[in-house]
């Protein structure tokens, strides 16, 4: 587990927060093309070489760019769900999702993040993810299986095996 302190968490979300939004224009220039899918419950988006994201329909999200160099590195999702997967090494300098509750991010696996009603829980299905509490700074990080779940409060983080019952729930959201 690694710790962060409340002035680098306040100074991680203000520098991801400050990111241009990818407009349609910028998502084009960034090779960000729909997947085809059979189901009206999620859109399969890949963008990037090594990067795909299957986001939850009607969430509330956009890509991002923080480095202006005109390639995604961070998803901000304040709503639903999304499925990331990275491979590894393929995303310059990593990939992150960034919800009001936590930033979660790494160089190459693949994970899920599901911001809902105040909360943001992140699963990791492989490689490790670290997970950084928005309010403290707190940090953790995750393997494969193991999930946290975020709030806005100042209760400390705690890692879970997530049970498969849960894990069937949202994957089934994100058509897995």
């Amino acid at each position: 587990m690694t710790q962060t302190s409340g002035i680098l968490g306040l100074a991680l979300m203000v520098g991801i927060l400050s990111v241009a939004a990818i407009d349609p224009v910028l998502a084009q220039a960034a090779n960000c093309s729909r997947q085809p899918t059979v189901s009206d419950r999620r859109q399969t988006l890949d963008c990037e070489p090594g990067l795909s994201v299957t986001i939850e329909r009607g969430a509330h999200y956009r890509f991002a760019d923080r480095n202006r160099d005109g390639q995604l590195d961070a998803i901000v999702l304040n709503s639903k769900a999304a499925l990331v997967d990275v491979e590894g090494g393929r995303i310059r300098g990593g990939f992150e999702v960034v919800t009001p509750q936590a930033i979660a991010a790494v160089r190459g696996t693949r994970w899920a993040v599901d911001a809902e009603r105040g909360k943001t829980s992140v699963l990791v299905l492989r490689g490790r993810v670290a997970v950084n509490k928005v309010a403290t700074g707190e940090g953790v990080t995750l393997g494969q299986g193991q999930g946290v779940d975020v709030d806005r409060g100042r209760s400390p983080l705690r890692v879970t095996q997530w049970g498969q019952p849960r894990i069937n729930a949202l994957m089934a959201r994100l058509g897995q």
